[in-house]
């Protein structure tokens, strides 16, 4: 297999990933819209909730477990799990972060892709004196770099703002972990049996 040949097969598998990538913009825009929704029904549940947090970081843990903790997932997995490590609080903290911070990191890559694979066949045109041609791609690859682009802002500012949240959480919890801990190690090895 010779060299153009093997130029002229990526050019055309390149072209092949167009209409994939497109979808996974598409579905990861209306994803975006999902978790700006999903987002400000949290802020709600917060403004909402902000008593009953107050007095969730004051109980010791698995005692709070009657209030309405929704809103604060770390306060309300460690009260309804009291024997977890900060440690385990971090991993869930991850996890809850997880997806919208894949996705402020891959929509933006998928614009470049969208953006680059269409700019072949802009060249193409533009060797042959397609003007038409020329246009019709580079409105397609402009297209998919905001999607991409606009994607990503949405998702990264959410991301930020959990961290943000949870981050807050995680150190309103903290001395009700220690608490909890000293508690278990006083426990005389009676009771514990």
């Amino acid at each position: 297999m010779n060299l153009q040949a093997l130029e002229h097969l990526m050019y055309e598998l390149s072209d092949f990933f167009m209409a994939p990538v497109i979808i996974l913009l598409i579905l990861l825009f209306g994803y975006s819209l999902y978790a700006s929704g999903e987002f400000i029904f949290q802020i709600w549940q917060r403004r909402r909730g902000r008593h009953q947090y107050i007095e969730a970081t004051k109980s010791p843990l698995g005692r709070a477990s009657h209030l309405n903790l929704k809103g604060y997932p770390l306060i309300e997995i460690a009260h309804s799990h009291p024997n977890l490590s900060k440690d385990q609080l971090d991993v869930a903290a991850l996890e809850i972060l997880q997806t919208v911070r894949s996705v402020s990191r891959l929509a933006p890559m998928l614009g470049l892709i969208a953006t680059m694979i269409p700019m072949g066949p802009a060249l193409k045109s533009l060797a042959d004196g397609n003007i038409q041609g020329i246009s019709e791609n580079l409105v397609v690859a402009f297209s998919a770099v905001i999607f991409g682009l606009v994607i990503a802002s949405i998702t990264f500012w959410i991301a930020n703002e959990k961290k943000k949240w949870l981050a807050k959480e995680l150190v309103a919890i903290t001395p009700l972990l220690v608490e909890s801990k000293r508690e278990v190690a006083e426990v005389p090895i009676s009771e514990a049996a």
